[in-house]
């Protein structure tokens, strides 16, 4: 009792009568003998259920702090394609090797579609394009990179690799539309869209459909990282055409503690790589 006393930092008398009251709320006592050295059958049993008691309490508590910590969890992701398969790779692998209690969705897509994934609560964060309005949605930029002309390479051979080329350059060239040309807003590119008779939201099926001929198309710099050999990209001589990326939450909702950690490892790679070095990748 006195060394049970001084590890609880109470008096002997004050064990020796909570004891004593767990005795009477149970109806039987807890030791052989009044000098309490030795447990009956009820104390053994009271004793193994406290421990066991103590060792989730012990282990709840772990995975709370884990949580709190960002090193538990699960964090739901929603990204564009190109960030996904260009960016996220070495950035994801670096976060769960600090967090092995940690698990993690990822869903690749259209800006349009991880827009609509935050707003409905199904990711926790979307590293997509910027819009004009995103209701109900928080953003924050990560990066800008231009877009670049896709074409086969026989489509432009009389143009110098990398020259520039100007919309009026393209008045002749049958042009495919795709998601993330929504975000170009020049009175030039949108008279070359009005006469767009295709339009494709899949980038893969994007991409054949280029290889096949039936027309260039335009991308984000990040997003023609891995083309097909078949084909070429020019830059686009509109210092305006650019998208800007960044990370998208629900407004007015607090990120989990993960999530939280995730966004700021993003800032921070964001801050330390320059717009030119995104979009060299």
């Amino acid at each position: 009792i006195r060394e049970a006393a001084e590890k609880l930092c109470r008096t002997p008398s004050a064990v020796s009568m909570t004891l004593k009251q767990v005795e009477d709320l149970l109806g039987c006592p807890l030791f052989e003998t009044d000098r309490k050295s030795s447990l009956t059958e009820t104390g053994h049993f009271l004793l193994q259920t406290a421990q066991g008691v103590l060792r989730d309490y012990d282990r709840a508590m772990e995975r709370i702090f884990d949580h709190a910590r960002a090193r538990d969890g699960r964090l739901r992701l929603a990204s564009v394609p190109s960030v996904a398969t260009m960016l996220l790779p070495e950035t994801l692998r670096s976060f769960m090797a600090d967090r092995p209690g940690a698990a993690f969705d990822l869903v690749d897509s259209d800006s349009t579609d991880v827009r609509a994934l935050v707003a409905s609560g199904e990711v926790d964060l979307g590293i997509a394009g910027a819009a004009d309005t995103h209701p109900g949605l928080e953003f924050s930029p990560l990066f800008s990179d231009p877009f670049l002309l896709v074409c086969r390479r026989d489509t432009l051979s009389d143009v110098e690799p990398g020259q520039p080329l100007h919309w009026s350059d393209l008045q002749n060239l049958p042009l495919i539309l795709n998601e993330s040309t929504r975000a170009l807003h020049s009175e030039s590119f949108q008279r070359l869209a009005d006469r767009s008779r295709l339009s494709v939201r899949n980038v893969s099926s994007l991409i054949a459909m280029v290889q096949s001929g039936m027309g260039a198309t335009i991308l984000p710099a990040l997003a023609t990282r891995a083309l097909p050999d078949s084909l070429a990209t020019h830059p686009i001589a509109d210092p305006a055409c650019r998208r800007q990326v960044g990370v998208y939450w629900r407004a007015g909702r607090a990120l989990g503690p993960l999530a939280a950690a995730f966004q700021r490892t993003l800032d921070a790679l964001a801050r330390s790589r320059p717009d030119a070095l995104w979009s060299s990748l």
